[in-house]
């Protein structure tokens, strides 16, 4: 059972969020917000696996609740959601440690795919993002300081996120348990100062 977390300030969607995560029999809606405020009270009290996030809310916005809510839950995968897909806020929110992110029109099916996806280690934008952030962490190098603290096993792991692998494909391949791998990417993200898998793929790939 996946638990799962959301933060929305429109009560028609935020129901509807809800009702579409606990008819699925894998997950089940543990904290619902209105406001990033409140989420950053309340979601750390339930640690949801993922949280569904709105990225225009009143006060606080979801990018900057991203940023906070990610140093208060690391290991928490946060899908931005949102009305238009507007490349930069969407950028600015994977910079801040968001996973990835969900049209408010998205289908039901598409709502769960995308919860599944980054569960899995998954990280559903489109092509035009995703783009943006390879731009991004291209001009952007890690130093030979940062590299030599990983680990040989935290490097075969990256080697493997970096290749588009999923946490449960990574452990098969590596003889261990996806919460191994979980353990492990945990501790990259610190070395190397990132906030996902997808900055740290990145990052090590770049130019050194």
């Amino acid at each position: 059972m996946i638990k799962l977390g959301i933060v929305e300030d429109s009560r028609t969607t935020r129901e509807g969020l809800e009702t579409i995560i606990n008819l699925s029999p894998d997950f089940r809606c543990v904290c619902s917000c209105d406001t990033a405020e409140k989420a950053l009270i309340q979601l750390p009290k339930h640690a949801p696996e993922v949280v569904l996030m709105d990225i225009q809310l009143p006060g606080m916005s979801g990018i900057e609740c991203v940023a906070r809510l990610k140093k208060l839950l690391p290991e928490t995968q946060v899908i931005m959601v949102t009305v238009y897909e507007d490349p930069d806020r969407v950028f600015s929110a994977l910079r801040n440690g968001a996973s990835g992110y969900l049209l408010k029109r998205s289908t039901p099916e598409q709502v769960l795919t995308a919860i599944r996806d980054v569960q899995q280690g998954g990280a559903p934008m489109s092509g035009e993002i995703a783009r943006k952030v390879i731009l991004h962490f291209r001009d952007q190098s890690t130093s030979a300081e940062e590299v030599e603290k990983l680990t040989a096993r935290e490097r075969e792991v990256l080697e493997l996120v970096a290749e588009g692998f999923i946490n449960k494909e990574i452990g098969e391949r590596l003889g261990v348990s996806t919460e191994a791998v979980r353990w492990h990417l945990k501790h990259i993200y610190v070395k190397l100062h990132v906030r996902s898998r997808t900055e740290a793929a990145l990052k090590f790939r770049g130019p050194k």
